[in-house]
């Protein structure tokens, strides 16, 4: 069964939390022992309901504000497919925790209110859709009941936000009115909107193809451990433990380590504590080639068939996550896969407004939230491709050195 990575966002009070709590909830995912909690919890309610929000909302400090000040992640699985999904915050302030949980994903949910229409937040956030090559994006006009469900309200909404899609060059959209209170077209189709004749939100995530996310073209295996156990009786074994991020494996396959640029053979494939003659995107194995090479955690196993880039000078997309500003000049650990290596920031080209994509020149320093274009240097080469192409091998961060914390999240260019 594949899994499905998803993120909502919208502005503050736009449904997310109540949306997902919706999809939980009519999904059967909710265990007896939730739901009794849930009831407890949901004071002010009329008799026999839930605040479904409360699923989402863990943490006390956001119930007691009402809105969503980080990331909140939820499981839950259907017959066809498994499910991650991440609700980020809708204040602009956290604009770097929305960041953060689309980074991974392949899907987006933006929620709009009917009544309001497109909104700042709504740009903001399709923007950074945009700017992180998001896969598939559908945007769900929320509280239809409170419009009467007309269809002239979800219209005009859907012609004036295509618009702003197709500018920002964003691809597979998708439109869906809802209701995530009563729970009009999530997981039942409503009888409200017979107007619409699309998938409900459920069934549209049960059948997205995602096909498209995994790169089986261009090999890439991160080597996250280097395996000698040196016992009696394995004296010689030595394999490289780490997960596929895309491509195909196959025994026999020609193989060079980056970024030494050394070549070899490879002679076996273990996975899943058997061996096999192929591996693929996703899984975890440990792979033997044909020479003792010295290999060690962070470099990468790859075929010579489409390379990947190998350099020091990188162009990215940055966005800044740490309250102290980012200046020309600061060095930070990088972090790319399982490789980290010493940098330093050489210049800030532009800062990107994120609610016109204007590009702000003359910037000294960067603040919190804010997403800019940067050159960095790194100490030694890192074995990357652009992050519009490959995602899983165009990401990085950047690592205080002092106090180890995340302090910027990359995309290289």
């Amino acid at each position: 069964m594949d899994l499905l990575r998803f993120i909502t966002a919208g502005s503050v009070d736009d449904g997310k939390s109540t949306l997902i709590g919706r999809l939980l909830y009519d999904s059967k995912s909710i265990l007896s022992d939730q739901l009794e909690a849930l009831e407890k919890q949901s004071k002010n309610r009329e008799e026999g309901s839930i605040d479904l929000a409360l699923l989402t909302d863990g943490l006390r400090a956001e119930r007691e504000q009402g809105i969503t000040i980080d990331v909140a992640y939820k499981y839950f699985s259907t017959p066809k497919r498994k499910f991650i999904i991440a609700d980020a915050p809708g204040h602009i302030q956290y604009t770097r925790n929305m960041v953060t949980g689309a980074s991974n994903a392949q899907l987006m949910i933006i929620l709009v209110d009917a009544r309001f229409g497109i909104m700042e937040q709504t740009r903001r956030h399709t923007i950074i859709a945009s700017l992180l090559n998001m896969p598939q994006v559908v945007l769900a006009i929320n509280k239809m009941d409170l419009v009467e469900y007309s269809q002239d309200v979800y219209n005009n909404i859907v012609i004036e936000y295509a618009a702003m899609a197709k500018s920002l060059g964003l691809r597979n959209i998708g439109f869906i009115p809802i209701s995530a209170l009563n729970g009009d077209n999530i997981v039942e189709k409503s009888r409200s909107m017979n107007w619409y004749e699309g998938p409900g939100l459920l069934e549209l995530l049960e059948t997205v193809s995602i096909d498209t996310e995994t790169n089986l073209t261009h090999a890439r295996m991160p080597v996250q451990w280097v395996i000698r156990p040196q016992t009696e009786e394995l004296p010689d074994y030595r394999g490289y433990a780490g997960k596929i991020i895309s491509g195909t494996y196959k025994v026999g396959d020609e193989i060079i380590v980056l970024p030494a640029g050394l070549k070899s053979k490879l002679t076996r494939i273990e996975s899943g504590l058997k061996d096999v003659e192929e591996a693929v995107a996703g899984q975890a194995v440990i792979l033997h080639l044909e020479d003792d090479i010295d290999i060690s955690r962070g470099d990468m196993l790859v075929k010579n068939d489409h390379p990947p880039v190998l350099g020091q000078d990188l162009d990215v997309l940055l966005c800044w996550m740490d309250s102290k500003p980012l200046k020309p000049g600061n060095r930070y650990l990088v972090q790319h896969n399982s490789r980290r290596v010493k940098s330093v920031v050489k210049e800030i080209e532009y800062r990107i407004d994120v609610n016109s994509l204007e590009k702000v020149t003359g910037i000294e320093t960067v603040a919190l939230n804010e997403i800019v274009r940067a050159k960095i240097k790194t100490a030694s080469p890192l074995a990357y491709d652009l992050y519009h192409a490959l995602r899983a091998n165009g990401g990085l961060i950047l690592i205080d050195e002092t106090s180890n914390v995340t302090v910027g999240a990359c995309m290289i260019q």
